[in-house]
């Protein structure tokens, strides 16, 4: 795949509606405080629109660039679903197999009842539940729920110096925030998905991705790590306070973007660039390019193929992007906030219904994006792939629902 536009026509999209991203991203980097955005789109497997808009580093005066390398916080989520779902390919697991058959410690695993009480799990939490986020398991982050300050105290989010393996197990000392399977709930469950990669595969997590996803997609520039003649390529980071911070959750965020809060931030010590080794998560941990993840984009879209490599199944990756969730938990709910029109898969979330998403898509359109204001979607109607990458932590602008509204528009056949 080149990342060289092809021409829109070819594909069935107008050149000169897609030129009506560029004013728009434009915008956000000069009047509404972002330093630099990348966008790429394809649609029927060619490329037909990549751009650069702003600065990898502000202050040190490099644009942003066609190789730039970003942190994809949950971005990270989709890549390990599917890696998961290789090894479900294979007959290792079912989706309903107890997450304690293969970890037993959360065999034991209690729930903080409402009046305070640990009482057992109603019924055991199931693998598909860790990948639809009805495990019980929440985020440090959150601020809906007693579980989240242990999580803090624990620093199961923001201590890179701690191996998968050791994370995981801390985690299942810790009580669940929900019963199994009553709720959705934003969570870690992704990161207890990569540690059953490693337990089934007998591999690290990120030896996996490379051997069975990286490697075949082509994806040189993505990894749980930056090797130091990449690093003049990472862009620095943006925006509000660390949200993996220890001690930090959404209330100081929100209170710090009521501020005004917009400034260069240090996030290596949560995300850091030189502990590959270590540092390998489900939920976060990632460093790719718009390019890289364009090209997993493709692979889904072309149904599990890429540059006629068959990757993963065209049905599981069907089982994957169907709604999972009952009805009676839907909207699902993000930090409070609902998500009419959409359902959630295996590790992405799932459109239902268009017209109550307020926004341009097609049903069995799906996607997900990351805390740093990157973001992709997949859209197998209209066989078309819209990747926005930026390192503009947790705020409060929408570019990436202006660049989909931006891309469906210039749809032209």
């Amino acid at each position: 795949m080149s990342t060289v536009p092809s021409s829109p026509e070819a594909a069935g999209m107008s050149s000169a509606r897609l030129e009506r991203i560029r004013p728009v991203m434009e915008s956000y980097v000069g009047e509404r405080g972002v330093a630099g955005i990348s966008t790429m789109v394809s649609r029927r497997g060619r490329i037909v629109h990549a751009a650069q808009f702003g600065f990898q580093d502000k202050e040190a005066g490099v644009a942003m660039a066609p190789d730039t390398v970003f942190r994809i916080y949950s971005m990270t989520k989709p890549i390990v679903s599917t890696a998961l779902m290789l090894l479900h390919e294979e007959g290792r697991f079912q989706l309903e197999h107890p997450v304690a058959q293969y970890l037993p410690a959360f065999a034991t695993t209690k729930v903080l009842d409402a009046d305070g009480a640990l009482v057992d799990q109603a019924r055991p939490m199931q693998i598909r539940d860790l990948l639809m986020h009805t495990s019980g398991l929440t985020y440090d982050f959150m601020a809906d729920n007693p579980v989240a300050q242990q999580y803090r105290d624990a620093r199961i989010m923001n201590d890179a110096t701690r191996s998968l393996e050791a994370v995981i197990d801390e985690l299942a000392t810790l009580p669940l925030a929900f019963q199994p399977g009553s709720r959705w709930h934003y969570s870690v469950g992704i990161d207890v998905a990569a540690r059953l990669i490693e337990v089934l595969s007998g591999q690290s997590v990120g030896d996996f991705l490379q051997e069975r996803l990286f490697g075949p997609l082509g994806m040189v520039d993505t990894g749980f790590g930056v090797p130091a003649d990449k690093l003049p390529r990472l862009s620095a980071m943006y925006g509000l306070p660390d949200l993996i911070g220890q001690d930090y959750s959404f209330v100081q965020l929100f209170e710090a973007a009521m501020a005004g809060f917009n400034e260069r931030i240090d996030v290596s010590v949560t995300y850091p660039t030189d502990a590959p080794e270590v540092f390998q998560r489900g939920g976060v941990g990632l460093f790719s390019t718009a390019a890289d993840y364009m090209r997993f984009g493709q692979m889904l879209a072309a149904g599990g193929t890429l540059d006629g490599v068959r990757v993963v199944g065209r049905k599981t990756l069907e089982l994957m992007h169907s709604n999972h969730v009952p009805a009676a938990l839907l909207p699902y709910e993000l930090l409070g906030m609902p998500n009419p029109g959409m359902g959630f898969g295996l590790g992405s979330r799932v459109m239902l219904d268009v017209a109550a998403t307020a926004g341009s898509g097609s049903v069995g359109e799906y996607g997900w994006a990351g805390a740093a204001k990157t973001y992709y979607w997949v859209d197998p109607a209209e066989e078309l792939v819209g990747v926005f990458m930026s390192q503009y932590m947790t705020g409060m602008q929408l570019p990436e629902r202006d660049f989909r509204s931006l891309v469906y528009q210039a749809i032209d056949d």
